[in-house]
C-alpha cells in the first residue's frame, strides 16, 4: 500500500528531471544558459549592466546582427554560406538615403532600399544553382562588387540627406522602453520562427541541408529554396541596412563592412551546423545577443576593446569545435 502511495509523487519528479535532461540537448537552451552564465558573471563586477538602460542599449546594438543572423541561418541550414550580407547592408542604406537626397518619399527609397537586398539574393541564388557556383565564391563576388559600387558612389564621403522625422522612428524610436529595431528583431524571429517550424517551406529549407540528393528525390526542389533562402538572406541583411541608415541618418561608405562575420558568427554560437541540416532562427538571435553582451561586457569592464574581436574568434571556435565533438560522438554511438 505505502509503495503506491508513493509512486505518483516519484513520477512528476522523474518525468521533470527526463525532461531537464533532454532540454541540456536542446542547442538554444545551451546557447541561453551560457547567456545568463556570462551575464552574471559581469553583473559581479560592474553595477551598470543590469541597469534598463544599458540592457536596452545592449539589445539595440546587436539587434542589426541579430536580424540578418535570421536569414544567415536559413542560408547556413542548407549548407551554404552568404558573405555578402554586409555589402547588402551597406549599399542597401546608401540607396534609401540616395533617394532621400533625391527627393523621393520614404515609401519609395525604402522600397529602393530593399530592392537592393532582393537583387543581391536574387543574383546570390542564380550564381549558385543555375552555374553552379560554390556559395563561398559566389558571394565573395557579390561582397566585393558591393563594396566596389559603394566607393564609385560616394567617393568615400558620406551622404547625409534630409529625411523625414517619421522615417528616423524605425532606428531611433522606442515601444515603450524598448528601442523600435529590438521590437522589429523579435517580430521577425518569432515570424521566421514559426516559418522554419510549422510549414513546409521550413521543412524543405532542413531537408536540402540534410541531405540534398534524398531531398531532391523525394519532391523537394531544393533550387528553388536555395534561391529563397539567400534572396531572404539579403532582403532581411538590407532592411537592417535600411535601419542602421535610420538610426544613424547618414550612409557612410563603409558601412556594413565586416558585419558577415559577426553575422555568422551569431549563427554558428547559436547552434548551426557549418554543414547543414542543423540550427534555428531562435539560437542565432540568442548568439547574436551573447556576442553583444560580451562585447558590452568588455566596455563596461574597461577591457581593451580591441580583445572583442579575439574573445568573439574564441568563442566561435569553441562553439564549431563542440558542434563538431557533438556529431562525432553522435556518429560513435550509432
Amino acid at each position: 500500500m505505502s509503495g503506491n502511495k508513493t509512486a505518483p509523487s516519484e513520477k512528476p519528479a522523474s518525468q521533470f528531471w527526463h525532461s531537464a535532461a533532454q532540454l541540456r540537448h536542446v542547442r538554444e537552451v545551451n546557447v541561453l544558459v551560457a547567456l545568463i552564465i556570462v551575464g552574471a558573471l559581469i553583473s559581479l563586477f560592474t553595477p551598470y549592466f543590469l541597469t534598463t538602460n544599458n540592457l536596452m542599449g545592449v539589445s539595440r546594438a546587436f539587434s542589426l546582427t541579430a536580424i540578418m543572423s535570421i536569414g544567415m541561418v536559413m542560408v547556413i541550414i542548407t549548407g551554404g554560406i552568404d558573405l555578402s550580407v554586409g555589402s547588402a547592408m551597406g549599399l542597401a542604406g546608401l540607396v534609401t538615403a540616395l533617394c532621400f537626397d533625391a527627393g523621393f518619399s520614404s515609401a519609395i527609397s525604402v522600397s529602393a532600399g530593399i530592392g537592393v537586398g532582393m537583387v543581391f539574393g536574387v543574383t546570390n541564388g542564380l550564381l549558385i544553382t543555375a552555374i553552379g557556383l560554390p556559395p563561398f565564391i559566389a558571394t565573395l563576388g557579390t561582397l566585393s562588387i558591393g563594396r566596389g559600387l559603394m566607393y564609385m558612389i560616394t567617393h568615400g564621403v558620406p551622404v547625409t540627406p534630409d529625411t523625414p522625422e517619421s522615417f528616423s522612428v524605425l532606428g531611433q524610436g522606442y515601444l515603450g522602453p524598448v528601442p523600435v529595431p529590438v521590437v522589429i528583431m523579435l517580430v521577425l524571429m518569432v515570424v521566421f520562427a514559426l516559418i522554419m517550424t510549422r510549414t513546409r517551406f521550413g521543412r524543405h529549407v532542413y531537408a536540402t541541408g540534410g541531405n540534398e540528393h534524398a531531398a531532391r528525390l523525394s519532391g523537394v526542389k531544393t533550387d528553388r529554396v536555395k534561391l529563397a533562402v539567400y534572396t531572404l538572406s539579403s532582403t532581411i541583411a538590407a532592411l537592417a541596412g535600411i535601419i542602421g541608415f535610420s538610426r544613424y541618418l547618414s550612409a557612410e561608405p563603409a558601412s556594413g563592412f565586416g558585419s558577415e562575420l559577426d553575422v555568422i558568427a551569431a549563427a554558428a554560437i547559436g547552434g548551426a551546423s557549418l554543414a547543414g541540416g542543423v540550427g534555428s532562427v531562435t539560437g542565432a538571435v540568442v548568439g547574436a545577443a551573447l556576442v553583444g553582451v560580451i562585447a558590452n561586457g568588455i566596455v563596461l569592464l574597461n577591457i581593451n576593446t580591441y580583445a572583442q574581436q579575439a574573445i568573439t574568434g574564441g568563442v566561435i571556435l569553441i562553439a564549431v569545435s563542440l558542434d563538431v565533438i557533438r556529431n562525432k560522438l553522435k556518429g560513435g554511438s550509432g
